[in-house]
């Protein structure tokens, strides 16, 4: 009999899940509303190039810091007493230009060398919350004082999950917290990600140059087609969402639409960048800015890359506390942002 596991046909590239809810939607406008279909395309074009200059920014940004290896600067961070570790872990976490993928080596590089679970959660929290590109873009669709104002809450949740996890680690929760023993290394090639003295003056090198390169083709892609579906969407949203129904639901004051856009913005958020432009049509919808916050605080803890960074390496129980601590914090600076816009 023929060994039929060892053929292989031909190899198709792998297609983003991005670029094929782009396509199916697009698909969908032209077969059920014909006469919006190139309205919806020149809105989403529109929006892209008005948004060009922070995305731009943002390329530039990452890349510089990758390049350069400015990222190695972060392993100071998780060096000596241990309330000192969790300031600065939440601090540099916000700041950071980690992808998803990476993080999980960096982390399980920490937790190898014995930093304390304390430290790390203060990164893990503040990490997807906010970076270079996060920030531009966040400030480009939302205004430069909600972008500010998301900084510093990732910063106070993380410093949150911080020192609760301090407080708690001798609890049943954080006893026991890792699934095993963590082993640097990952799909990034961060193998050891403690190494290295960043070289500002980066074009001096042609593998540093080569990383510059490589790194904003990448993130400019990635950009690209996370905003061209949130663009997409956000033209449908325009023609079928009756604002009325957002202003209903979310809007108002009070503690009540905070607490949902926290638990709606939980579960159902994928993406930070494709959030920006949506967050912006549901406020200009009535949404009260509190609840914008919350949502986009506690989704960007929970989107589906952060989370998984987590869920890898923890046992369930650390991971449900992970999700509490940005919980708890996403609705306070809802309520802190209610207060203040």
């Amino acid at each position: 009999m023929a060994d039929i596991t060892q053929s292989q046909g031909p190899r198709w590239p792998k297609l983003s899940k991005a670029w094929l809810a782009t396509a199916v939607i697009l698909l969908a406008v032209a077969l059920f509303e014909s006469h919006e279909f190139w309205p919806t395309v020149e809105f989403t074009a529109k929006a892209l190039l008005n948004t060009a200059p922070f995305i731009l920014f943002a390329v530039l940004a990452v890349a510089y810091l990758k390049a350069t290896g400015a990222e190695n600067l972060l392993a100071k961070a998780f060096e000596g007493r241990e309330t000192r570790m969790i300031f600065l872990a939440a601090l540099l976490g916000g700041l950071s230009p980690f992808c998803s993928c990476e993080v999980i080596p960096f982390i399980a590089a920490l937790l190898a060398v014995g930093a304390p679970l304390s430290a790390v959660m203060a990164f893990w929290i503040s990490s997807p919350l906010m970076d270079p590109a996060m920030f531009s873009i966040t400030a480009g669709g939302l205004g430069f004082e909600f972008a500010t104002a998301k900084m510093f809450a990732a910063v106070g949740i993380g410093l949150l999950g911080g020192m609760g996890t301090m407080m708690l680690k001798n609890t049943a929760v954080f006893t026991d917290p890792l699934r095993e023993k963590p082993q640097v290394g990952g799909c990034c090639g961060v193998k050891k990600p403690f190494s290295g003295k960043p070289q500002w003056k980066f074009w001096t090198e042609l593998a540093r140059i080569e990383t510059f390169r490589s790194t904003a083709l990448t993130n400019a892609l990635f950009l690209f087609k996370w905003l061209t579906l949130a663009y997409l969407i956000e033209a449908i949203m325009i023609r079928h969402v009756p604002a009325s129904l957002v202003a209903q639901t979310l809007g108002g004051d009070g503690i009540q639409p905070i607490l949902l856009g926290a638990f709606v913005g939980m579960p159902a958020y994928l993406n930070g960048y494709a959030a920006v432009p949506l967050v912006k049509e549901l406020l200009a919808m009535g949404m009260a800015p509190g609840a914008a916050m919350s949502f986009m605080l506690a989704g960007g803890v929970s989107c589906i890359p952060a989370a998984i960074a987590v869920w890898a390496l923890v046992k369930p129980k650390v991971f449900a506390a992970y999700l509490g601590f940005a919980l708890v914090g996403s609705v306070i600076a809802g309520l802190a942002w209610g207060a203040i816009a």
